[in-house]
């Protein structure tokens, strides 16, 4: 299986801290960190962490695209940019569309798999990604989906082998609060029931449920002290295709979510998680099938 992630909306991460912030007032502050990110990034980073090789591809203003390679080849990320007028997250034309249209004729095949995750760039419409999607799902691909830029119709009309939304994102979709954990729990039989492969719910510190073709499952990680959450959930998807890679059954694909996602929790700004982090989580992870 093929892994390629897609980030049609990459940015510059900066993660600062302030010693003292006061309302009204300047205040000043340290950068921390600094570097290239985006939420299919983020997924390609947790796989490299994981062993499983994949491709990242990514849309870059041709003003500021120089830094932002530079730093992702640092990192070992297998980049295939487009590059386009304007800077990073600025004037990002249709030619993306056309692009993403030559990755699946020469990329993708049966059996691999997909990621768009992340907001879509301003004057890219949701129809034209979601034909581009289901193409890639024509070819027999495992398109994973993550993006507040879909609706609920969108989602289920496009039926991805794997969503992952957040309980504010579930309630975003249904349009009313869902903060219940049955609710949440019926929310997710019933997605996938409607024809979504993998309904995977992240819970926050609680864990994350997975609702599948083997069952339901409700995974909770060991208490952590969290240093920041950014790109907690990019590290979950990362870790569950990671593991499917690695031909684990969806229980284990689940725990390995949650242990990802809880590792990220523990280093700054959008880092990837440390794979001993990974390792000593992911064996207090529990696991339950309801």
């Amino acid at each position: 299986m093929k892994i390629v992630t897609m980030t049609l909306n990459p940015a510059f991460d900066l993660h600062c801290m302030a010693d003292k912030f006061v309302t009204g007032h300047e205040n000043t502050a340290r950068i921390l960190d600094y570097g290239a990110g985006g939420k299919g990034v983020n997924i390609s980073k947790v796989l490299n962490l994981c062993g499983v090789e994949n491709i990242c591809f990514a849309v870059l203003g041709e003003e500021n695209e120089k830094k932002f390679v530079e730093m992702l080849s640092a990192e070992g990320v297998s980049l295939r940019a487009l590059t386009v007028a304007g800077r990073i997250r600025e004037k990002i034309a249709d030619i993306v569309i056309m692009a993403s249209e030559k990755v699946c004729e020469k990329e993708i095949s049966a059996g691999d798999a997909v990621t768009l995750t992340g907001s879509l760039p301003e004057g890219l419409a949701v129809s034209e990604v979601k034909e581009f999607l289901a193409e890639c799902a024509s070819r027999g691909a495992k398109v994973v989906v993550d993006s507040r830029s879909f609706s609920l119709e969108d989602l289920i009309d496009l039926k991805p082998w794997l969503i992952k939304p957040n309980e504010e994102e579930i309630s975003h979709y249904l349009g009313r609060e869902v903060t219940d954990f049955s609710d949440i729990l019926w929310e997710a039989k019933e997605l996938h029931y409607r024809g979504i492969a993998n309904v995977m719910i992240s819970l926050g510190a609680r864990g994350a449920m997975l609702s599948c073709d083997d069952g339901v499952f409700v995974a909770t990680p060991p208490s952590v002290k969290a240093v920041s959450t950014i790109g907690a959930g990019d590290s979950m998807v990362g870790g569950f295709l990671s593991a499917i890679k690695l031909g684990k059954p969806s229980k284990e694909a689940l725990r390995y979510a949650v242990a990802c996602g809880t590792a990220a929790c523990l280093t700054e700004g959008t880092r990837p998680p440390v794979l001993r982090d990974v390792d000593t989580i992911r064996q207090q992870v529990h696991v339950d099938k309801i």
